[in-house]
């Protein structure tokens, strides 16, 4: 994609919460939206676009379940590495002044705090990060990952005691707003824009 963008102020993005909330289709929505109000445009990333493909691979490969992407054995080989891959990218674009949308859960990295510190991402420090933490009542984000039927749902429908522990909160922090996405409601998705590129 060919951004036209101001090289020392690059915007970070990101859409993040839990499975099954609606983030990749509240973030395209948003998409056109975010570059009609900056007049800039963002290269778009989401993680299951960039490593849906190669991760089922390896999870093929190593437990003969291409679809695992909840279980403990992809939590500690894999994880963690797919994150750090979509960083990267988002790095090396953000370093040549291109701004970017990320989407994913990123509730490990939110939770730590990584994702508020520049610094700590190795993006350069003047880069405006905001999140859009999309928020949905754990039963109705259940009904909704049964009713889409991806594959890759299966170990969290199966185990969902034992994933509905990973589902917390993210802490209170100035760079991210939370949208309820229970009931769509555009007025206050026009709110959340607003709140990303202010």
């Amino acid at each position: 994609m060919v951004c036209k963008l101001t090289p020392s102020t690059p915007s970070l993005i990101l859409f993040a919460g839990h499975a099954g909330t609606g983030k990749s289709t509240l973030a395209k929505k948003a998409l056109p939206k975010i570059i009609e109000r900056t007049g800039e445009d963002f290269f778009f990333l989401d993680k299951d676009t960039v490593y849906g493909a190669f991760s089922a691979h390896v999870m093929e490969l190593t437990t003969q379940n291409p679809n695992d992407r909840d279980s403990p054995y992809y939590l500690e080989n894999l994880r963690d590495w797919e994150y750090q891959g979509l960083i990267d990218i988002a790095r090396e674009n953000l370093l040549l002044g291109v701004n970017v949308i990320l989407v994913g859960p990123f509730s490990k990295e939110i939770q730590s705090g990584r994702m508020f510190n520049p610094e700590a991402l190795g993006i350069p420090s003047q880069t405006k990060i905001s999140i859009a933490w999309i928020d949905l009542e754990e039963g109705e984000a259940k009904t909704r990952m049964e009713k889409r039927k991806d594959p890759r749902d299966q170990w969290k429908l199966a185990h969902w005691n034992e994933y509905v522990k990973r589902r917390i909160d993210p802490p209170p922090h100035s760079s991210i707003e939370r949208f309820d996405n229970l009931h769509f409601d555009q007025a206050h998705f026009d709110e959340l824009i607003g709140h990303l590129i202010k």
